[in-house]
């Protein structure tokens, strides 16, 4: 009989509802699985709206001078990425290949500070052409 093992020093994650795989009532779909580590408080949260009721102070984005951080919390496998190994990551997990919501880039500014260019990538990847 196979047993489920939690890897390690596998962070806690916050919020409203919460999933084993990272999932909160906010977001919830099979590709919202990833937990995000808050500059603000070194919490893991499963969404900035999990954050915000949940915590007494503003949320603060992790400076671009820290994406070598491990702030990323793959639900699937429980691997922590960079900041930099998620954003490069095409939406995936490095570690296991397990797909994350590839709309979580439009909302990289609420927990990274990003520069014009990838704030315009971020944009330009929901549109639709005609």
């Amino acid at each position: 009989m196979s047993e489920t093992v939690k890897p390690p020093n596998t962070p806690v994650v916050h919020g409203l509802l919460v999933t084993p795989l990272t999932q909160c009532t906010h977001w919830h779909s099979p590709l919202d699985i990833i937990a995000i580590k808050h500059f603000c408080c070194h919490k893991y949260y499963a969404c900035i709206t999990c954050h915000n009721a949940c915590e007494t102070h503003s949320p603060s984005v992790w400076p671009r001078t820290l994406r070598d951080e491990m702030a990323v919390l793959c639900g699937q496998c429980k691997h922590v990425l960079s900041i930099d190994e998620y954003m490069k990551s095409g939406s995936k997990c490095t570690e296991c290949g397990s797909g994350f919501n590839p709309g979580c880039k439009n909302h990289w500014n609420l927990y990274f500070e990003v520069d014009e260019n990838e704030n315009v990538q971020a944009v330009c990847s929901r549109l639709t052409w005609s």
